[in-house]
């Protein structure tokens, strides 16, 4: 596998210690407050840097969005298809989080979606057969990114979070990877079973034969579906206390791996590790680990 082109979302993450989260007409004290860079295409952008892969990132911000910018370069992610809008603010998300490590997360997407078919155009330029785009559902033009890229011979890989009723009507048959949760495959696949998590498998592989699935279970770990092949990775013991970022983290690092040739039971054992070590830590990318890290 060559680059990976990453358009995807950038946010800066507000994030509150809370008891426990908001419920309907409560006013509730948060004990801290403490601003992140965020997003799911930036946590993936530098995974997927932190794993070893040549990263671009192609998305928008606006002015207050530099922040942003530097801790893609920090980590390595080329940024030279970020453009800035002005006038617009750049995405932004309120994350409560809870002393056991859950979050819940409202997002404003601003910048994050006034991509525009000529700055796509323009990015794929620089992308062909070999490289991979990697999507997630936090920007707008989504359907015309995967037609595009799989024209130029791409291959595509896309996290459908947040999941929503205009996920179904994108050409996902299109995709090689599609990697997400649970309650996103339950709603991919229209599931009401909420107990057997091999049921929304099944359907998700008859429904779309030709796609790479991971499908993660939280705690439970995480299973690899095609066609009629599984295979299952446990989650990897952790005290975690913020779950922020932890799904991008083990997107980047599967990718990754599996673009470096691994086979995919080592590339989900190195992804269940790096998502291990990112819910022990705070913050989203700030929680992201290097490769080198998974070694100790």
């Amino acid at each position: 596998m060559g680059k990976f082109l990453s358009f995807g979302s950038l946010n800066l993450d507000y994030t509150y210690s809370v008891p426990h989260f908001v419920r309907a007409g409560e006013t509730l004290a948060a004990s801290e407050r403490k601003c992140f860079c965020g997003g799911k295409g930036l946590n993936q952008s530098i995974a997927l840097a932190h794993a070893g892969g040549e990263v671009y990132h192609a998305g928008c911000i606006g002015a207050d969005g530099a922040p942003l910018v530097e801790a893609l370069r920090q980590a390595g992610v080329n940024t030279e298809f970020v453009r800035t809008i002005e006038g617009e603010a750049t995405g932004h998300a309120i994350i409560q989080n809870t002393a056991d490590g859950e979050n819940c997360i409202l997002l404003f997407g601003g910048a994050n979606q006034c991509i525009t078919k000529a700055q796509i155009d323009f990015t794929l330029e620089h992308f062909g057969s070999g490289d991979m785009l990697v999507l997630q559902n936090e920007i707008n033009c989504i359907d015309y990114l995967i037609n595009a890229a799989k024209n130029k011979g791409m291959c595509v890989a896309f996290t459908p979070a947040p999941m929503g009723e205009n996920v179904k009507a994108y050409p996902l048959e299109d995709a090689d990877y599609i990697l997400l949760n649970e309650t996103e495959a339950k709603a991919l696949v229209d599931s009401e079973n909420t107990v057997d998590a091999q049921s929304p498998a099944d359907a998700l592989s008859t429904r779309y034969e030709n796609i790479h699935f991971v499908l993660t279970l939280g705690a439970a770990g995480a299973v690899y579906i095609h066609k009629n092949e599984r295979i299952f990775q446990s989650a990897f013991p952790a005290a975690a206390v913020d779950t922020t970022a932890a799904g991008d983290t083990f997107a980047g690092f599967f990718l990754q791996s599996i673009a470096a040739g691994e086979r995919v039971q080592a590339a989900l054992e190195t992804a269940a590790k790096a998502a291990a070590v990112c819910v022990t830590r705070r913050g989203a990318a700030p929680s992201i680990p290097t490769k080198e890290e998974l070694c100790d």
